[in-house]
């Protein structure tokens, strides 16, 4: 039998009639699963905590759910969180001995809910408003494609050659009990930092964020972070998501119950880089943000506007050690 791809963008579909990964009905209104998971949530009593959407209200972790066929939810998500909760649990090396596309499943299904959620709002509002819910067709191709992707959780779905994402994992020297969470919807970027390790993934970029930063990574993967370290490298990496000027193409062939997932070339008929230009004061703006628990200003970051402050690199290039910095975590 064919594959059923499912695809809610079609006819903005955001009902809690229909499951969110399958589309199919659904017979009851508890048919729902949290978008963060109860493990998550109770390991870092997460539940009461406000989560600011980006209309500006806010709701508890726990308000967060989405629509899940329970046959859905048993037979391939509650597994595949059950396999991340145990890796988490113990650490960078059993995180780091995972399959990646699991970890990408994960944290795309987990941004996805809050997606989800986002255009549950969003549809409200402007329907309260009388208007027609409105949204940009670049945003809606990179929610679509991202979408298709997760339907690997529960399809025989096989990327030809290539993986949709770029992920960086690193060991790095965590406050006990701390829950370091981000994530920007518009460039479908994830941040993690828990444990002993930190979690980056760039959702919809078929490697292109790898690539661009392999001169930092060569120097640093594979090291201890200090999590001002960790951060660094966490704001280069949502700065340069923001720069990726491509919307990824695939040609998607099912073929009886598979379906081939093939990227385009990212370069296509354009002779532009794949990225925009980086400037030093909108980076140092980003890690400003990144920074705000050390009290780094601006001001400081960029002080020398040509190299901005680094506790990755030195004056000249060279990897700093973590047992060098003399900053509380």
């Amino acid at each position: 039998m064919p594959a059923q791809i499912y695809n809610p963008f079609e006819k903005f579909n955001f009902s809690n009639r229909n499951c969110f990964l399958s589309g199919q009905t659904l017979t009851s209104d508890e048919e729902k699963i949290q978008v963060f998971p109860a493990w998550l949530m109770n390991t870092y009593n997460l539940a009461d905590q406000p989560f600011k959407l980006l209309d500006e209200s806010i709701a508890t972790y726990k308000d967060l759910k989405i629509p899940c066929a329970t046959a859905i939810n048993e037979q391939y998500l509650e597994p595949l969180e059950a396999e991340i909760a145990a890796a988490f649990d113990k650490g960078f090396d059993a995180v780091n001995s995972l399959d990646q596309l699991k970890l990408f499943q994960w944290a795309g299904k987990l941004l996805y809910g809050i997606l989800f959620n986002e255009m549950q709002a969003g549809i409200k509002q402007q329907y309260a408003q009388g208007q027609e819910f409105n949204i940009s067709q670049s945003l809606i191709h990179k929610f679509s494609n991202l979408h298709l992707m997760l339907q690997s959780i529960s399809q025989p779905i096989v990327f030809e050659d290539f993986q949709p994402f770029s992920l960086f994992l690193f060991k790095v020297n965590n406050e006990a009990d701390l829950f370091g969470y981000r994530d920007e919807i518009n460039t479908l970027t994830f941040s993690l930092r828990i444990k002993d390790f930190g979690l980056i993934i760039c959702l919809q970029d078929n490697g292109a964020n790898r690539v661009y930063h392999r001169e930092i990574l060569e120097k640093i993967e594979g090291q201890t972070l200090h999590p001002i370290q960790f951060e660094e490298f966490n704001a280069r990496i949502f700065y340069s998501a923001y720069l990726f000027n491509r919307l990824p193409e695939y040609n998607v062939l099912p073929v009886e119950e598979n379906t081939y997932i093939e990227a385009m070339p990212l370069r296509g008929m354009s002779s532009k880089p794949l990225f925009d230009s980086w400037q030093n004061k909108t980076y140092g703006q980003v890690l400003e943000n990144f920074w705000k628990k050390w009290g780094f200003l601006l001001f400081e970051i960029i002080k020398d506007p040509e190299n901005p402050m680094s506790f990755l690199v030195d004056t000249n290039g060279n990897p700093i050690s973590a047992k060098e910095i003399a900053l509380y975590p």
